[in-house]
């Protein structure tokens, strides 16, 4: 994360409601002198979704809107509580016996699994790549409020780059009850000021 600092790059977020792409954002993204990642939308993007209905058609359709914005931020809070993971909470899992470790692709890849995390039920799984000693994929299984059946999953795909560094390519949140996917692709990675 650190290195990551030194790094701009450009995030493009899709959401999908029932695999129909609903609004596509690019932001230009840094890290600010507080160390806090900051987000400037790109310049020339059009606006969302083309105009509203109007009555009482346009007040149901802004309605559904505020809703999905609304799930949209729980998800995104919830998942903030995963990702990066807490060494106390690991240490927790792993002091009760509950972490498995699995060999997965022919020994190139090992996952560590995490179950009950923070909930019950919950699972936090960890790719990694011994041969490299990197992170190559997280993946969250949750649940929003206390209701088990309104499941969450995220899943971060990592890229590296040549210096070694890796960096967080590929975010996929769903939510099945909502039967939403936000997608976050990160790409055009430089080092700031260059």
């Amino acid at each position: 994360m650190k290195a990551l600092r030194s790094y701009e790059w450009i995030e493009t977020v899709t959401v999908k409601l029932g695999g129909e792409q609903k609004s596509q954002k690019q932001n230009r993204c840094y890290c600010g002198a507080d160390g806090k990642e900051q987000k400037v939308p790109l310049a020339g993007q059009s606006a969302e979704g083309g105009r509203s209905p109007r009555g009482i058609r346009g007040r149901i359709a802004e309605s559904k809107k505020a809703d999905m914005e609304e799930y949209i931020q729980q998800a995104m809070g919830l998942v903030k509580q995963y990702i990066p993971p807490d060494p106390q909470r690991l240490q927790a899992v792993k002091d009760k016996g509950a972490q498995t470790m699995t060999v997965l692709d022919s020994a190139t890849r090992l996952r560590a699994e995490f179950p009950s995390y923070l909930k019950p039920g919950d699972a936090l799984l960890v790719d990694v790549d011994p041969n490299g000693d990197r992170i190559t994929g997280v993946s969250v299984v949750t649940y929003l409020e206390n209701d088990p059946k309104d499941v969450i999953t995220l899943d971060v795909a990592f890229g590296t780059f040549q210096d070694g560094t890796s960096y967080p390519a590929k975010i996929v949140l769903s939510g099945k009850s909502k039967d939403l996917d936000v997608l976050i692709e990160n790409s055009g990675y430089r080092k700031s000021g260059s």
